[in-house]
């Protein structure tokens, strides 16, 4: 099954990299029409999903990522929509010149061809990665976990017909529908189908692909971030920084993990910090000799850090503060610590905030602002389908660029080599 779902994406991939921006764009559009006219059957089968998810006892955090609400699915629809606003890169020129043998040479943007993505409790994902791989005429073949499985059919039911009623192969985006963990195993060694393979999960899952892929594999969407508060930084502008990073999505993979505070600046800054701590119920972790500091400030949940908390992406209302003597112990920190997502420094010393940049060598680095903005959409790629960590091809939210290749274009007029 899982062969001809490989062959049918393959040659829906040749049909889409024949088709001009319009039609694309056309058949986008006919994907958000039929998402907004099927809302109440796709958040019914959602419901099926949340109630499973329940039963089996998943985290609040795990929760959060599977549910769809009306105001959820429509700003899926509006990122569809933000996509057809968006340049096509496919056919795009570049580098172009004139040898001394009179060859015309260029590079010329093109589809990757099909893509297969790997991932887990998020129904948004299905259509971020339909959305953003039909603009670049790339074909996908979708995976998600066991926990969407009702929310994936209908939405992937639902784009199939919409693609057909545009006049577009409606196998361009195929679903493996069964949680049968052996077609993992079996999807990351179809080279002769996949040319990239995109695992969204855990550190286990990227572990497998990368152990066991006969495909190229992009890495990413885990966080462990952080903000580094030195001892120059405007508290006042500081701490809602902080907090819109913890508590906006904690869920979400750019949601900020630790704090690292410059030790001159800490009990000015616990004394604003604790009481939105509190607010917002969130849990901190602190280390021996950042502890009293807080307590002193009246943080009410607080504990110790264990050896392996700086290591943990919370994914949850759960919080890092470590006291650090200087920057180079910050970057230090992060180097150690970081997944090479998204990391920042709060400061108003521009010299340092260079420093920072320079050395911290994460896909997004921000001076004075929010792990938060780490996303496709926020970002202005209109969606992303995934936040990749390595340094090949891609890095950071993987846009419509990001799924294109190049191939090189030489033209002649009977030129021959001498």
């Amino acid at each position: 099954m899982l062969e001809q779902q490989g062959r049918a994406a393959k040659e829906a991939s040749y049909a889409l990299a024949t088709m001009s921006s319009a039609q694309k764009n056309a058949a986008l559009e006919e994907i958000a029409q039929v998402l907004t006219k099927y809302e109440s059957e796709i958040l019914t089968e959602n419901a099926k999903d949340i109630e499973a998810a329940r039963a089996k006892g998943l985290t609040e955090a795990l929760l959060d990522r599977l549910l769809l609400t009306s105001e959820r699915l429509r700003g899926i629809i509006n990122d569809i929509r933000q996509v057809v606003l968006l340049p096509d890169p496919v056919g795009k020129e570049s580098d172009g010149q004139v040898l001394e043998n009179g060859l015309r040479l260029s590079k010329r943007r093109v589809p990757i061809g099909v893509i297969g993505v790997i991932y887990e409790a998020r129904p948004n994902v299905t259509v971020d990665i339909t959305s953003l791989c039909l603009k670049t005429g790339n074909a996908a073949i979708l995976r998600g976990g066991s926990e969407t499985i009702h929310s994936n059919r209908i939405l992937v039911r639902l784009i199939q017909q919409a693609l057909g009623q545009s006049g577009l192969p409606s196998d361009a985006i195929q679903f493996i529908d069964s949680p049968d963990r052996k077609l993992v195993s079996e999807l990351l060694r179809m080279d002769q189908y996949v040319d990239m393979l995109i695992p969204r999960g855990g550190s286990g899952l990227h572990q497998l692909c990368k152990e066991q892929s006969t495909i190229p594999v992009i890495t990413g969407g885990m966080g462990i971030c952080h903000l580094f508060v030195e001892q120059s930084a405007d508290i006042d502008k500081a701490i809602p920084v902080l907090i819109n990073a913890k508590v906006h999505r904690p869920s979400a993979c750019n949601a900020l993990d630790t704090i690292l505070v410059h030790r001159p600046i800490a009990k000015a800054l616990f004394a604003k910090l604790a009481d939105e701590i509190n607010t917002h119920a969130i849990q901190v972790q602190a280390t021996e000799d950042t502890q009293p500091l807080l307590e002193e400030a009246g943080v009410q949940r607080l504990a110790l850090a264990g050896k392996d908390d700086f290591s943990t992406e919370w994914l949850s209302l759960t919080l890092g503060i470590k006291l650090v003597h200087d920057i180079d112990e910050a970057i230090d920190h992060i180097r150690h610590h970081s997944f090479g997502h998204s990391d920042g420094i709060l400061t108003e010393n521009w010299t340092q905030a260079l420093r920072f940049m320079n050395s911290v060598d994460s896909a997004a680095v921000y001076v004075n602002s929010s792990t938060r903005f780490t996303d496709g959409g926020q970002f202005g790629l209109g969606a992303e389908v995934a936040v990749s960590t390595q340094k090949l091809h891609a890095r950071g939210p993987m846009g419509l660029e990001e799924l294109t290749t190049y191939k090189w274009i030489g033209i002649g007029d009977g030129l021959i080599r001498s």
